[in-house]
């Protein structure tokens, strides 16, 4: 092959030629592994393991181990996407350019196919093996992400986040309809808590990483409307999200152990908000994006304990 053609074909790969070796079988699986956001997976399965432990019925064991299958393989699905949509302002942030596809280790036409490939997969294991309530949110789940915020609000409004999270605050629900075929009020209220954690959480990283999203034109709301009514809109959705996180009590769906637990727990993360909304150099933000995640996951995991041990799972 002559070099012109060898330019070429790397250029339609998206392959660097100077790296080379990460073409080896063992890095290959593990870019793939990549393509799936790895980290927001593990989040996103567990809220929906819990949807699933919430909902009442019977919870066939073989159905439920494929609706979380099916839960893990859409969220890696949508998350390739989004990296192949993103790659080339992801090869501009410092977060994001070591991902496999800025940095040349995978070419987007390989990264394309992998996502589509498991998008369809697991929506049609999910009708096939579960219920089709099941499938077709884990299709509107998937087909929003990609197209509602990936491709239409993420790059255009500060509101991205906002409306964009709907697609995150899915997979509970999702759980939930594995068990019931139905969407019940303790599935919208599972819905709510992450709905309206998602703002602050995903604010917070915004005013730290908030050079990241100038350089790469993303209009991230510190950068649009500024940091203080960032902060403002922060505390807005905190106080929003803390009395939302006691409607499972209010609703008997849990008990005094989680409402107890959800008490201390938005106690801790209104301090981080208010302490964010006293700062005056956005030092705060990177502790609060943090302590959100170990607080979503200690919210549902508050639910799930309280379930186990006063509510058996029938």
């Amino acid at each position: 092959m002559t070099k012109q053609a060898t330019a070429i074909a790397d250029d339609i790969s998206g392959a660097d030629p100077s790296r080379s070796q990460a073409w080896s079988p063992r890095f290959r699986v593990a870019d793939y592994a990549l393509l799936l956001k790895p980290r927001v997976m593990s989040l996103v399965v567990f809220t929906g393991i819990v949807g699933l432990a919430m909902a009442p019925g019977e919870h066939a064991p073989m159905a439920m181990i494929a609706a979380v299958a099916c839960i893990a393989i859409g969220a890696g699905a949508a998350g390739a996407i989004n990296m192949w949509y993103d790659r080339d302002i992801d090869q501009i942030m410092r977060r994001t350019m070591n991902r496999p596809l800025p940095a040349g280790r995978l070419g987007a036409g390989e990264a394309l196919a992998f996502g589509v490939t498991l998008a369809v997969a697991s929506v049609a294991a999910m009708a096939w093996l579960v219920n089709v309530v099941a499938a077709a949110l884990l299709a509107t789940t998937i087909l929003y992400y990609v197209f509602i915020y990936t491709v239409w609000l993420k790059r255009r409004t500060p509101q991205n986040i906002v409306i964009g999270g709907v697609s995150g605050a899915l997979p509970p629900v999702i759980g939930w309809a594995a068990v019931t075929g139905s969407v019940d009020p303790g599935a919208i209220v599972l819905f709510a808590i992450i709905f309206l954690w998602t703002p602050p959480h995903s604010w917070a990283l915004a005013l730290f990483r908030r050079s990241d999203y100038e350089a790469a034109g993303v209009p991230m709301m510190p950068v649009i409307a500024g940091e203080r009514e960032t902060k403002r809109q922060m505390l807005v959705y905190t106080a929003l999200l803390i009395p939302a996180t006691l409607l499972p009590v209010v609703i008997g769906m849990s008990g005094a152990l989680y409402g107890a637990a959800a008490v201390v727990l938005g106690g801790g993360f209104a301090r981080h908000a208010w302490r964010v909304w006293r700062d005056q150099d956005n030092s705060r933000a990177r502790p609060m994006f943090f302590f959100s995640i170990f607080y979503l996951f200690l919210i549902y995991f508050a639910l799930l304990a309280d379930k186990v041990l006063f509510y058996p799972v029938l």
